[in-house]
């Protein structure tokens, strides 16, 4: 242990990680660093424990060698990683300088933020940044295509902008179904709910083709093949109203579009649909009558089957399923919606009035063809990359960095590391970590407010979002009030204070160390057909969206089903690891392995394969060599290889995000389908 000058001293903090779990944190600090973090009761639901990530590596990621402190200059070709040091003032200047040319040019369009879901606090991610870029304007992003996208708009088109049960009625749950969620490394306290659950004699269902950790511990594990869930949902409805085991009072009250559901479902009776999913019928049958039998019922959906060709209707289907039992409320329901528990207000955050009118939005999937090909008018000339790696996490990983690369483009990076993609950047400004500056927590997978103030400050020249952003408007001479406001005022836009879910409470003014429960009018946990009702245009859950048909094109009507076609056999799954949160910390020591590629024996069999040699895993778009695995942890016909690693851990310099087309699209939101990527792997 390090002998240190001052006393020891624990801060409350909040995990700002792309994780629906959100968790409370205690952090220990020591001159100024910090020493050690660990989960703090804080926040009930996460009740002190936490992912090893970030009880082991929160130290490194903020204090490491890896760290950036200090504006750059790029002085070699992009890509190269060759950088001088530079001033704020000489950064700034230059940013303006070279952003005025562009918008001299090609007018503000060509000009672009490309930012993801780095962190999720709400001042960190879309806060500034969106006032500065709207009143640039800026072309806008759709960025929930990458992810989340297919989820939140399958589940607003069947229930509305609600929040469904909290995540703690998975502790009292008869019957768990975890479905396309890699619970174990991206969801922890659900697992805990399920665990404590089957102690008491409850049951866990575990939907997903891999047999990942959380599906070991199942009681049934449903390996459907990638794509496939939709028609796994319409047989277990079939077979549900065989049994007659459906809530009929229920679905005439508050179900729209159950008889053009239902006739779709019924074309797909168990021993058909077993062959397709590549499942047994026997397993079909036994959750079919596990799902009518149990009460307390519980769906907790993550966002493994969105990232497919049919990803919404496989999410619409199988939430329709908790609709035909009428299992809401008492302890049953479903774990999705959970933002709707929070009072935003996101036009006072991100002032979109400040944009012009006609302001564009470029789907985010398709900034690498845009980059690479200059299809659109105007092109893009100037991107601010920042919360976001897109050379490691876009599908079509080679086209994202061709369109890097080009010289013509300027390019901004705001980044905690050198990422990959700060390689491809002009100038590079260091990013402050969530340890750094306050922010205000809402959560995608429980109901909980949270608060944080920085307990250590910032590294080197860091700055905090807000104010890297504050010193960019001001530089383009943004004079307006709204530019000014200090990060406790951009808290208060954030949320409406009025809320009664506020308690009184002005946003800025939330306890650190003490997370607010979000509750309905009557004081209570939000709980669907207890206390809020679906928020659909009907008022019901509609099976049926004219809503989803009118965004999405009219095949959105319904649930649907498209086959696969490839002329590549093997499909290509992308579960999450639990050494990274997408690419973020995969510049650690414990994240720079190379991934291997888990094959069925049957599959590697087929190809003269064995356990521990290399493989070259291909398709049209790119190739990528790693070290192969052969289990049953995967069916015949899918292969699975961890996401988010970088570059670096392959000797080719591309990763599995290269094989991922750009061009194929979910059924809803424009999804990328990583879940459904054809390749052919051959001995390297």
């Amino acid at each position: 242990m390090s002998v240190t000058s001052q006393p020891v001293t624990e801060r409350a903090s909040v995990c700002t990680l792309d994780c629906p779990d959100t968790c409370s944190l205690t952090v220990s600090v020591a001159d100024g660093r910090i020493v050690k973090v660990r989960g703090s009761e804080a926040l009930p639901w996460t009740a002190g424990v936490i992912c090893n990530k970030v009880a082991h590596d929160m130290a490194t990621f903020v204090h490491g060698p890896q760290r950036l402190l200090h504006p750059l200059r790029r002085v070699g070709p992009k890509g190269s990683g060759q950088f001088e040091r530079i001033s704020w003032q000489a950064a700034l200047d230059e940013i303006h300088a070279r952003v005025s040319a562009v918008i001299d040019r090609w007018g503000p369009q060509a000009v672009m933020p490309l930012n993801y879901a780095g962190p999720h606090g709400f001042l960190a991610g879309d806060s500034m940044s969106s006032r500065f870029f709207h009143r640039l304007g800026a072309s806008q992003l759709f960025r929930v295509a990458l992810c989340g996208g297919v989820r939140s708009q399958a589940w607003a088109g069947t229930y509305g902008a609600v929040a469904g049960c909290p995540p703690e009625f998975t502790e009292h749950a008869r019957l768990n179904v975890v479905w396309g969620n890699n619970a174990t490394v991206s969801n922890l306290h659900v697992v805990r709910g399920a665990r404590r659950a089957k102690r008491a004699g409850g049951r866990l269902v575990v939907v997903d083709p891999m047999r990942c950790k959380i599906a070991e511990q199942a009681d049934l594990h449903l390996a459907v093949l990638p794509g496939t869930d939709v028609l796994l949902a319409w047989s277990v409805a079939t077979e549900l109203e065989r049994m007659g085991a459906l809530d009929a009072a229920f679905i005439a009250d508050h179900v729209l579009g159950f008889d053009e559901f239902m006739a779709r479902a019924r074309q797909w009776p168990v021993a058909r649909a077993a062959a397709e999913c590549g499942l047994r019928e026997s397993d079909i049958l036994t959750f079919a009558r596990w799902l009518a039998e149990s009460d307390p019922l519980v769906l907790a959906m993550g966002n493994g089957l969105e990232r497919g060709r049919n990803g919404g209707s496989g999410i619409r289907a199988a939430i329709a399923l908790p609709a035909l039992l009428g299992r809401f409320g008492k302890g049953s329901g479903i774990v999705l919606g959970a933002g709707n528990s929070f009072p935003k207000t996101p036009a006072k955050l991100q002032r979109p009035d400040l944009a012009p009118p006609g302001t564009r939005t470029l789907v985010i999937n398709d900034i690498g063809r845009h980059l690479a090909l200059d299809d659109i008018d105007p092109p893009l000339r100037a991107l601010f990359i920042y919360n976001h790696n897109p050379i490691v996490v876009h599908p079509d990983q080679n086209r994202m960095r061709r369109g890097l690369a080009r010289p013509d483009v300027f390019a901004v990076g705001i980044e905690l590391t050198l990422t990959e993609s700060m390689t491809y950047c002009d100038i590079v400004l260091p990013a402050a970590t969530n340890f750094e500056h306050a922010d205000l927590y809402p959560s995608y997978g429980h109901h909980w407010l949270q608060r944080a103030e920085p307990v250590i400050a910032p590294i080197g020249e860091a700055l905090p979002n807000t104010e890297i952003f504050r010193r960019l408007a001001a530089r383009f001479g943004f004079d307006e009030p709204c530019f000014k406001a200090t990060d406790a005022e951009l808290m208060d836009d954030a949320v409406d204070a009025a809320d009664p879910r506020l308690k009184g409470l002005r946003p800025s003014e939330i306890p650190t160390g003490k997370a607010l429960q979000m509750t309905a009018a009557d004081g209570r946990p939000m709980v669907l057909f207890d206390n809020v009702f679906p928020a659909t245009p009907s008022g019901r859950i509609e099976l049926k969206s004219e809503t989803l048909a009118g965004r999405w094109g009219a095949t959105a009507l319904l649930a649907d089903w498209r086959p696969r076609e490839s002329s590549h056999p093997l499909m290509l799954i992308s579960p999450a690891s639990d050494r990274r949160i997408s690419s973020t910390l995969g510049d650690l020591a414990s994240s720079r392995a190379t991934p291997k590629l888990h094959m069925n024996p049957r599959d590697a069999t087929a190809r003269n394969l064995a356990s521990g040699v290399e493989v070259r895993v291909w398709n049209d778009l790119g190739e990528v060599i790693l070290p192969l695995e052969v289990t049953d942890d995967v069916p015949p016909g899918v292969v699975a290889s961890e996401k988010g690693a970088w570059l670096s851990t392959s000797r080719t310099g591309q990763t599995i995000s290269a094989l991922v087309s750009s061009d194929q699209r979910a059924d809803l939101a424009h999804g990328a389908c990583y879940n459904d990527t054809a390749v052919e792997v051959a001995a390297a």
